[in-house]
């Protein structure tokens, strides 16, 4: 990939899509402004382990700081020459989100906020956001497209990451800013989120623990293997947005505008069922899982399936790892972390 940056802030560097990319940019000769806060949604042994890797390449540097610390924020950015901003930082998690709300609004709203003032005070090239496939919520129409509706989010995570992408908007169309929205589609690999299925199933399995299995498996995902979502960030972190010359009010568009904003599914593109998930896993295992079927959980959906048809011909990037390829290399992983 030939950069046409030098220089580039990844907030959540010290989280699993945040870790990836920071390995992937100084391996590409980029300087590296890594910001995170460490907190203690999950784990936070594991994410000191990925900072550290990140630590020894000289190119790289750490600071800790909130997004909702508005003064620490305005201090990062008060040097200049940050040519791009990639925010991955964010209160994840769906079920979270149902008895800790406050932690979305300060993370993902008010983090945002102040991330997008400090961008437009700074005067970035381009910021590249973290969206989320949940904001497709509780439309039913698949595979999922950027041109479809997004309105009816079934989470406040999922209301949080559609209010990034509104607010982004609104400053591309105030400031001039060039903002990208990418809408990822379970992430998954080595050095993943403790919270997540493939985690918690090969976790579960291994110290011989039913595994809770929602929706009584009727449950389908597009699983995007991690460096499949590290090559579609570094691509679209290069190609700065253009406004749409078909785009009109009368008709508009959900995935493209008037101004330099557009919004990216980054999936797959290959639901796989739950059930055969599990198998995947069971296989590279080499251990049958104890199942326990339950219902399935507020603010979840069914299933998700995203059309990458607008990331294809805008990048030329279509993810393409097979599951079973990607959860052997994550079970791989996890054995040598955890020495089992």
């Amino acid at each position: 990939m030939d950069f046409s940056y030098r220089r580039v802030l990844v907030t959540g560097a010290a989280g699993f899509i945040g870790f990836h990319l920071c390995k992937r940019l100084l391996a590409s000769g980029v300087a590296v402004m890594g910001l995170d806060c460490l907190n203690d949604y999950y784990d936070v042994r594991l994410k000191e382990n990925r900072l550290k890797q990140l630590t020894e390449d000289a190119r790289f540097t750490f600071f800790k700081a909130d997004l909702a610390d508005r003064s620490a924020m305005e201090d990062i950015f008060r040097p200049a020459g940050i040519d791009v901003v990639v925010n991955l930082a964010a209160q994840a998690g769906v079920r979270y989100s149902l008895t800790n709300p406050h932690a979305y609004v300060d993370a993902n709203i008010v983090g945002f906020v102040n991330l997008l003032e400090c961008c437009r005070h700074a005067q970035v090239g381009h910021l590249v956001f973290a969206s989320s496939s949940s904001v497709y919520g509780a439309n039913t129409n698949m595979p999922f497209s950027v041109h479809h509706n997004v309105d009816h989010p079934v989470s406040l995570y999922a209301a949080s990451k559609k209010c990034n992408e509104l607010m982004a908007h609104t400053y591309s169309h105030l400031y001039g800013m060039h903002c990208t929205g990418l809408r990822f589609f379970t992430v998954y690999g080595p050095w993943g989120r403790p919270d997540m299925a493939l985690f918690l199933f090969t976790k579960a399995i291994l110290e011989d623990r039913p595994i809770q299995v929602f929706n009584h498996g009727r449950m389908q995902r597009d699983f995007t293997y991690i460096d499949d979502i590290v090559e579609g960030v570094v691509r679209v972190m290069g190609r700065l947005p253009q406004p749409d010359p078909h785009w009109t009010g009368a008709a508009p568009d959900p995935g493209t505008s008037y101004t330099a904003y557009r919004v990216y599914n980054i999936g797959n593109n290959q639901p796989v069922a739950l059930m055969d998930f599990i198998g995947a896993i069971e296989g590279a295992l080499g251990k049958t899982a104890r199942k326990e079927f339950l219902d399935l959980q507020p603010g979840d959906v069914p299933a998700t399936y995203a059309d990458i048809d607008d990331l294809v011909q805008d990048v030329g990037f279509k993810p393409d790892t097979p599951i079973q390829e990607g959860i052997a290399r994550f079970i791989a992983w996890y054995r040598g972390y955890y020495g089992c």
